[in-house]
């Protein structure tokens, strides 16, 4: 149960992530809506997460999985660049949140 409702913390960070790049800082109001329903949920269901895991390997999974989410979506659709550095940067999140769950995590 805590790990779905972490994956549902994930997308909704996610979301509000994208969303807030559509918001032009704020100034457009749909996608400003989405940013903050989208925080909200993701923190409501990172708090029910925490219930049943540990704080340090929850966190690490949503800020790690939703930051290498967030990068490949600024490459794939958002026109951002690849580069070896960022590639490299995106496996080291992946790995440091393994490495973190082959640790012991429960």
């Amino acid at each position: 149960m805590g790990y779905g409702l972490l994956a549902g913390a994930i997308a909704a960070e996610i979301i509000a992530t994208t969303s807030m790049k559509y918001s032009e800082g704020f100034s457009r109001l749909w996608p400003s809506l989405i940013t903050g329903a989208g925080y909200l949920v993701a923190f409501a269901l990172l708090a029910q997460a925490l219930k049943t895991l540990q704080v340090g390997t929850a966190y690490a999974i949503w800020s790690g999985v939703g930051t290498a989410a967030v990068a490949g979506i600024g490459i794939l659709f958002l026109g951002e660049t690849l580069s070896l550095a960022k590639i490299a940067g995106i496996l080291l999140i992946v790995l440091g949140v393994a490495v973190l769950n082959l640790g012991g995590a429960h």
